[in-house]
């Protein structure tokens, strides 16, 4: 779909500018292009590394551990910190 869209880039207008009087790229709208597949590969690249981690605590068979747990414990360091400090 080439519907034209309008987008305000304020100063980063004049970077994308630059980009094209520099000769990298024809057109503001090549440059535009350019950053969303490059957004496009970071975001992919996120969800990969989610998914992986995702993945991997669900293979992980150490036991859990209860929040309420995991508070308690906290909160008993802290204390004897204080008292030690």
């Amino acid at each position: 779909m080439n519907k034209p869209v309008t987008v305000t880039l304020g100063a980063m207008g004049d970077r994308a500018r630059a980009h094209v009087e520099s000769g990298r790229y024809a057109s503001l709208s090549e440059v535009m292009r350019a950053g969303l597949r490059a957004l496009d590969r970071e975001e992919a690249a996120l969800d990969a590394l989610l998914k992986a981690k995702v993945e991997a605590a669900l293979a992980d068979d150490r036991p859990l551990v209860p929040a309420a747990e995991v508070f308690a414990s906290i909160r008993e360091a802290a204390k004897a910190r204080r008292g030690a400090g």
